[in-house]
């Protein structure tokens, strides 16, 4: 083995040099995916309908849900002074031929909403009351449901498609 001298010492090349910035390199690697998988599990959020929550039950207690269904419109309370929002959803199918078959998503929701049979969530949000907060709207909320099976959400999205139909003709006419 050859000796390099520097000055007043001597050098022998080392031959596990390589080896040790493989294994450096690895393990870095190894702890970035480790990172990378918990981070996004821990923020995945699965879309589900009312009887998929429904049925699934204690097993979907506390994880981070997406949920879609139609607003009963009487069963709405607003309570201005904590900006708390509670109203009750109501299964609407999230396959796109039922819908279709329904007669689109307007009749869907009304179909829904009129069912009084028709697997009911409860929904309390805090923030201000949107003003498409309404009978037969489609809710789409993002939260965690409760053991209570109350749906606790912290976004709420609202579609009317019954509103902006009847919106076009009359801005089409002016």
């Amino acid at each position: 083995m050859a000796e390099t001298t520097v000055g007043s010492q001597a050098f022998a090349p080392r031959s596990g040099g390589r080896a040790k910035f493989l294994v450096g390199g690895l393990l870095i690697i190894a702890a970035i995916v480790y990172l990378v998988v918990t981070s996004l599990s821990s923020t995945a959020q699965y879309f589900y309908t009312v009887d998929e929550i429904q049925a699934k039950g204690a097993s979907l207690v506390g994880k981070n849900l997406r949920a879609s269904g139609a607003v009963l419109g009487d069963t709405i309370t607003y309570d201005a002074k904590t900006l708390t929002i509670t109203f009750d959803v109501v299964h609407v199918s999230n396959d796109a031929a039922d819908v279709e078959a329904a007669g689109g998503l307007a009749a869907a929701l009304h179909n829904a909403a009129s069912d009084p049979n028709a697997t009911r969530m409860t929904v309390v949000y805090v923030g201000p009351k949107p003003d498409l907060l309404q009978n037969e709207a489609q809710a789409i909320v993002t939260g965690k449901l409760g053991e209570d099976g109350v749906f606790y959400a912290d976004e709420l999205l609202l579609k009317c498609p019954t509103r902006y139909e009847e919106a076009v003709p009359a801005q089409a006419e002016g």
